[in-house]
């Protein structure tokens, strides 16, 4: 059997070994030229009731992509506002260790491979077409292309684009092989009715900020940095989190930082300008 999973990030890579391991012949086609996509300014795993789901995933037999994202942790059981014992993999180290555990188990690993638009007989999917109109076949295939959408939804919904890691003007924006296919996808929103935000977070370049702050990442692997009064946007600002679950006092009353190798920035509500004016800031990027 030949399984074409489209999409290598998480849920792509963890697809490919599942089907590796049960005997199939597969693919992994990659639009990009890393893998793990927004995996790629994660670094959180193992938090709240993630642990559980990690452990019972181990148990079921995905110990693998585990294994090795535990070996590129710079930090394990760290607490910080809404997050239990979580662990910080280093975004710069995992994704060649995810890509040669990919490799050795046998797996095609294809990237800069855009799929466009899928071949179907019937109602039955028969193989996708790349952007260089190459036609790849499959008995399965796996939409593992993620929620972002199209690129176009920064600029439609939002404020356009912020050059993250998906670097859609670069490799094309995401599509949606079983919206090629013929099938509705669902679209997320906000209590007002908005489109929902894909992520919470960004980076800062973490050798910019205060050799305090520095040293508090590098021990602990979290920094809380009090906001001044008069910089304080409000709980208001809480709306806009990805991650409703997560929208705490606290992160409106902190900058809150993680080490995963830069500074992930929880609080994202600040432009730059605003955001050199908090103390140990000063000299902060993106």
């Amino acid at each position: 059997m030949k399984v074409i999973v489209v999409g290598g990030g998480w849920a792509g890579s963890g697809a490919a070994i599942a089907a590796k391991n049960a005997g199939a012949e597969v693919t992994v086609l990659e639009r990009t030229d890393m893998l793990l996509g927004t995996g790629l300014v994660g670094g959180i795993m193992r938090n709240n009731g993630r642990f559980t789901a990690t452990e019972e995933a181990i148990a079921l037999g995905a110990n693998e992509i585990f294994e090795t994202i535990d070996a590129n942790c710079r930090h394990t059981n760290i607490e910080f506002p809404g997050h239990s014992h979580a662990s910080l993999y280093d975004i710069a180290l995992i994704e060649p260790a995810i890509k040669a555990l990919l490799q050795k188990k046998g797996i095609e690993v294809r990237t800069l491979a855009r799929v466009k638009d899928v071949e179907m007989d019937g109602d039955k999917m028969v193989s996708v077409i790349l952007t260089n109109d190459e036609k790849i076949s499959g008995d399965v295939f796996i939409d593992a292309t993620g929620s972002a959408g199209p690129m176009v939804n920064c600029g439609k919904y939002g404020n356009g684009c912020a050059m993250c890691a998906l670097r859609c003007p670069t490799f094309g924006g995401r599509v949606s092989v079983v919206g090629k296919a013929g099938i509705e996808e669902k679209m997320g929103k906000k209590a007002d009715g908005s489109i929902g935000a894909m992520s919470g977070s960004c980076k800062l370049l973490k050798e910019s900020l205060s050799k305090e702050i520095v040293e508090m990442l590098d021990k602990t692997g979290v920094a809380v940095v009090p906001i001044p009064e008069h910089l304080r946007k409000g709980e208001g600002v809480l709306a806009k989190k990805a991650c409703q679950q997560y929208a705490l006092k606290e992160f409106a009353e902190n900058i809150i930082l993680l080490d995963t190798g830069h500074a992930k920035l929880m609080t994202p509500y600040y432009p730059l300008d605003q955001l050199r004016q908090v103390p140990g800031f000063e000299n902060a990027r993106f």
